[in-house]
């Protein structure tokens, strides 16, 4: 594939790739009236473009600006925009030193894609992929400009290098043969973090999907293979061509953030079936386990002071955990303000509470702060 080629097929998906972040952001900032949050992406019109400069009205924010590396970053986008051009960022800092909100074009055109390749997950789509390269392990691959790797595990048949005695040379001179030819793939796994996909060859058409999902009712427990991970939770194979998710809400009772630090392709687990709909099946691992909201309703009441660990900070201020698989939200309204929040707690210390709230019907509970000082 020639150089240019190559800077062509990155411009249209450039081009295509704006086009879908300012359709869908559009719609999600006029639903909301919530001032944004770093790594949040925004909308707005473009009010001035200087040199090294872009600035965005955001209302009823303020203003954005990309400048430095932001616009270095995003030269190929910003020769196209001008004044009065609606554009989405995606929010680095809420206020620098001159009050603007610092906003990044490149990282919210990878945000989309980003969410585009979880959606291919979920849907189970299927792409034709030429291969770039390959090693000992597997294969390289690229989607939408992101690398991604096919493990030698998730060839088909027919591409499954058959060499004698596994030797690892002849694996690769094998594999080889393979680069340049496009393959029809699935993606299996995405790491926004890292920057990589993993992707399967093994994809079998469910042509008699009904009949299979038609043999599981509600609260059968059985045993499946994990074959994907994802932000949101892993999917979990029941038996050839049926698949489900198990979503980050039911892996466990206590706080899972990396569904990919707990499980590993190919890893056997337990789950329970909790939902089937319109030819798709929930799963959930944590039904299997027991619920300690149960036990921590004989425990627990109102105006209670607890002794909490501070396992997580966000928007609405700081979730504490009480015992494993309890926590309950202390509002940052408490605090008058985040850097106040951060003054008086920090993630992984033990302080005193009191039970304002406590619902185990509902599995919810918050906290008031006890200060000692």
């Amino acid at each position: 594939m020639s150089k240019k080629t190559v800077e062509l097929e990155n411009e249209v998906l450039g081009t295509e790739v704006e086009a879908k972040i300012e359709t869908a952001m559009s719609r999600m900032f006029d639903a909301s009236a919530t001032p944004p949050s770093v790594d949040d992406v925004i909308e707005g019109k473009v009010i001035g473009i200087e040199k090294g400069r872009v600035y965005i009205d955001i209302p009823p924010i303020g203003t954005g600006i990309i400048f430095g590396r932001e616009y270095i970053n995003a030269r190929d986008i910003i020769k196209k925009i001008n004044v009065g051009d609606s554009v989405a960022g995606k929010v680095v800092s809420l206020s620098n030193k001159e009050g603007y909100i610092e906003i990044s074009l490149k990282e919210a055109r990878q945000a989309l894609i980003w969410s585009e390749a979880e959606d291919a997950i979920r849907d189970k789509k299927i792409f034709e992929i030429p291969v770039l390269e390959a090693n000992k392990g597997g294969l390289i691959l690229a989607w939408q400009g992101i690398t991604g790797f096919l493990p030698a595990s998730q060839l088909k048949t027919e591409h499954y290098p058959r060499v004698a005695d596994g030797d690892k040379d002849r694996i690769l001179e094998e594999l080889k043969k393979l680069v340049g030819q496009k393959i029809s793939v699935a993606i299996i796994g995405a790491s926004p973090k890292e920057g990589k996909l993993i992707f399967s060859e093994k994809n079998p058409e469910q042509k008699n999907k009904d009949y299979i999902i038609g043999k599981y009712e509600l609260g059968d427990e059985v045993t499946g293979e994990i074959t994907g991970m994802v932000d949101f939770g892993v999917f979990v194979k029941l038996e050839e061509g049926l698949e489900g998710l198990v979503h980050i809400s039911e892996i466990d009772w206590a706080l899972v953030e990396n569904p990919k630090l707990l499980f590993h392709i190919g890893e056997k687990v337990r789950v329970k079936v909790i939902e089937i709909k319109e030819g798709k099946i929930s799963l959930s691992i944590k039904a299997l386990k027991e619920n300690p909201w149960k036990e921590a309703e004989k425990k627990y009441k109102k105006d209670d002071e607890v002794s909490g660990v501070v396992i997580k900070f966000n928007k609405h201020g700081a979730l504490a955990s009480i015992e494993e698989g309890i926590a309950g939200l202390v509002h940052i309204s408490e605090f008058g303000s985040e850097e106040k929040l951060h003054d008086k707690l920090e993630l992984g210390k033990t302080y005193k509470f009191k039970i304002t709230m406590f619902d185990a019907k509902e599995q919810k509970m918050t906290l008031s702060f006890v200060d000692s000082k």
